[in-house]
């Protein structure tokens, strides 16, 4: 059999239709299009770049309730030192370390992941700030010390972030930036501030120490009771897994308890101490 093939005809030629060149009136107008698209997207990248800033900004307020007038109403001092907020690169991210994601990292770092526990300062600042002290407007100051030695003040009115992720989102920005800036305010709600603690307390302040080592056992409600209104009383919680807190600015180490307490519990009970006394309910 022959293969047929089809018989090849004719093509028609397509006629070139020439299109008539725009006036000069006609090129400024596209000119003038192309312009305000261009600034167009200029102004909206600059938009997302505001937004994008203004959402790493945006840190909530706690209210407080009841009148908040600390020149005048006594109030306390928290310090917290030792904590593990450590910020190390994982991957492409800045992220704090914690024995729960990063054990593996920590390990290629020959480092010991026991002894990275952020989660132990977040209990300690959410046992703070849902005290009934802290919404009556009665916390005069916050300062919290990391094991690497840089020092941070967290404003009393500073709402915590109640999920750990979130919490460790908002350490990362803090320890990169070293502030933490409301939205509208401007104001500072937490800060990297220069060392040592004692510049940033009050003069006639009463510096006292918790450890379970110490062979001064105190009972609290009654220890904070006695103490006087005048010298606002600064008191020093540990805020890691083992070891003990620095001596060397403290003026009285006690111990509240027979047993070995967590942070977030020893800062729960001098909390309900200063209620009692102040007669916060």
């Amino acid at each position: 059999m022959v293969r047929p093939y089809a018989v090849k005809g004719r093509k028609l030629k397509r006629r070139r239709v020439e299109e008539p060149s725009p006036t000069e009136e006609e090129m400024v107008e596209d000119v003038s299009d192309e312009g305000e698209r261009e600034t167009g997207v200029e102004v909206e990248e600059d938009e997302d770049e505001r937004r994008a800033e203004e959402a790493l900004d945006k840190t909530p307020v706690l209210p407080i309730t009841g009148p908040v007038d600390r020149a005048k109403r006594p109030g306390v001092i928290f310090v917290l030192e030792k904590a593990c907020l450590e910020v190390g690169k994982v991957g492409k991210n800045f992220q704090i370390l914690n024995s729960d994601d990063h054990t593996n990292y920590l390990k290629k770092q020959n480092r010991n992941p026991a002894d990275y526990r952020p989660d132990i300062i977040h209990q300690a600042l959410l046992a703070i700030f849902d005290s009934p002290l802290a919404k009556a407007g009665r916390l005069q100051a916050i300062y919290v010390k990391t094991e690497k030695g840089v020092l941070f003040e967290i404003k009393p009115h500073v709402r915590i972030p109640r999920t750990f992720k979130r919490f460790c989102g908002l350490m990362s920005q803090l320890l990169q930036k070293l502030s933490i800036t409301a939205v509208g305010k401007r104001e500072k709600l937490l800060n990297v501030i220069k060392n040592p603690v004692t510049r940033h307390l009050p003069v006639n302040s009463k510096k006292i120490g918790l450890s379970y080592s110490s062979d001064k056992l105190v009972n609290l409600s009654n220890y904070v009771a006695t103490a006087s209104d005048d010298a606002p009383l600064v008191f020093v919680v540990g805020a890691m897994a083992h070891g003990a807190i620095s001596k060397e600015y403290i003026d009285d180490f006690v111990s509240i308890s027979e047993y070995p307490l967590s942070a977030a519990c020893c800062l729960n009970r001098i909390c309900s101490a200063f209620e009692q006394k102040w007669k916060i309910t």
